[in-house]
């Protein structure tokens, strides 16, 4: 609906004028010349058409036209105050959201929240866990840590960690009756995959091509359990039932804690990694941007490979520096559409 207000400037001129009776009072308030101020009026009389101030010689006062229209500017003034306040008061308060796939929520995020929790205590944090990518233009989310190849045209994608994978099982089960003292040993358990539609060959190595790597051959790389979420796989490797190809982000917990262990030192590196993604305009607010360092900060300190006392010295993999016990499978193209 069309609506014929005056400008904005001119009423303040006015509602400061009105309220000190003082041009030259109303001008130091909101920093402009007296003349300034006598010039908004005068334009604002002439936008309404009646007069709103008699001038006298060394003082100014309102007429009955300005005596009514002050109350009306002055509620206007105090409910257009009000609902910035509000505004101002929800954006620094209400909660940063953030979306995230639920297995790196599970074993990774979570476990460090406590720490952000220390560092910005004012600071709430509404986590979705969810296989869907959120728009974040749409304003779903704050921010989202995403799973792919870091391409995500018209968004911030800031870096947060790369991964490896290698072979995890329970202490009870490399202490069991079945040794697994080498990878050719693997054809005696169950191994546990991951199927999640973002984490296929594309994205990290499976168990075929860590065998191959291995130079293991005669197993079925494809039998054993299947999970499609990548902590039920660890959490099913943890009690027992089987050997789970692991990520080291979302296994890092869990072996420092000892309920997993490496038998076998060899890992390969995915083409995928971990980015905070975020938009670039508008800027994200301050409680957001302050999430967002702290994940990279957070990462940073956690960026040396863990590994389980219980592993063997590294090996070595052809193609590969002596010692290293890691090679790289190789940076397959995936759509970004895919990447989470």
């Amino acid at each position: 609906m069309f609506r014929r207000l005056p400008p904005l400037g001119a009423i303040r001129a006015f509602e400061a004028a009105a309220r000190h009776l003082s041009f030259t009072k109303a001008a130091a308030e909101l920093f402009v010349t007296q003349a300034a101020v006598s010039h908004q009026i005068k334009a604002l009389e002439s936008h309404l058409g009646v007069p709103l101030f008699r001038r006298l010689n060394r003082a100014v006062r309102l007429t009955d036209a300005g005596q009514a229209y002050l109350p009306t500017v002055r509620e206007a003034f105090d409910l257009l105050d009000q609902a910035t306040r509000r505004l101002v008061d929800h954006e620094r308060t209400a909660p940063v959201r953030v979306s995230v796939l639920p297995s790196f929520a599970a074993k990774w995020l979570l476990p460090r929240l406590s720490r952000f929790r220390a560092r910005n205590p004012g600071i709430d944090v509404t986590i979705t866990a969810a296989e869907q990518v959120a728009d974040l233009v749409a304003g779903e989310a704050d921010l989202a840590i995403r799973y792919g190849h870091g391409r995500y045209p018209g968004l911030r994608a800031d870096f947060l960690r790369g991964e490896s994978v290698f072979p995890v099982c329970s202490p009870a089960l490399l202490a069991g009756e079945v040794p697994l003292a080498t990878p050719a040993d693997l054809r005696h358990h169950t191994l546990l995959h991951d199927d999640h539609p973002v984490h296929t060959a594309s994205y990290h190595p499976t168990w075929r091509e860590w065998l191959k790597a291995a130079g293991v051959a005669g197993i079925d790389a494809d039998r054993g359990s299947t999970f499609n979420d990548a902590a039920l796989m660890v959490q099913a490797a943890i009690q027992g039932h089987g050997v789970a190809l692991g990520r080291d982000a979302l296994c890092a917990d869990d072996l420092a804690s000892g309920r997993l262990v490496r038998p076998f030192d060899l890992s390969l590196v995915g083409a995928s990694a971990y980015y905070v993604v975020t938009l670039v305009t508008p800027a994200p607010r301050p409680a957001a941007a302050a999430f967002r360092q702290w994940l990279l900060d957070e990462a940073a300190a956690s960026a040396a490979p863990s590994r389980s006392d219980s592993a063997p010295p590294p090996s070595t993999l052809p193609g590969s520096p002596a010692g290293t016990g890691s090679a790289t499978i190789g940076r397959a193209t995936a759509s970004p559409a895919r990447s989470q």
